[in-house]
């Protein structure tokens, strides 16, 4: 599997939750992972909040953080080049999606255009996840419903 993370499934590398333990497996499993460059400050903006939410306490936090900055260089980085952005802002426009959202899809997008084989977009956001599905990617999880909390 091509796997592309958005930050949402990213985010779950890090901080336990539902889902953690299926994207540790579905990383594992992949042949290459990649990611958008946001994602670097959407993962510590993530984190942060944690913090101030209280699911994680400072320390647990910083912990992560430091974890996840050292395994960034191993994540393919697609680059939000005037093209990906281009791209994103008319994806948001006809799909409605959010403005990091949309980056996220054209990314991967770009990124499948550039591999020339199939990618798998793991995203725990349903808006973002129909939008890949209309776009013609594969998507992570299959089921995002049964992926999701009650």
């Amino acid at each position: 599997m091509i796997l592309y993370l958005d930050a949402s499934a990213l985010v779950k590398r890090y901080i336990a939750e539902l889902g953690t333990r299926e994207v540790a497996e579905a990383i594992a499993s992949a042949e290459v992972v990649a990611t958008s460059l946001i994602s670097r400050a959407e993962t510590a903006a993530a984190l942060a909040r944690a913090v101030r939410v209280g699911t994680l306490n400072q320390e647990q936090a910083a912990s992560a953080l430091q974890v996840f900055r050292s395994e960034w260089p191993r994540l393919v980085r697609v680059h939000a080049t005037e093209m990906v952005v281009a791209q994103a802002d008319d994806l948001a426009w006809k799909m409605g999606l959010r403005g990091y959202d949309a980056v996220h899809l054209s990314s991967a997008l770009v990124w499948q255009d550039g591999m020339g084989e199939r990618v798998t977009l793991a995203t725990f956001d349903q808006r973002l996840w129909t939008a890949a599905e209309q776009r013609g990617l594969l998507l992570w999880p299959e089921d995002l419903m049964a992926a999701m909390p009650a």
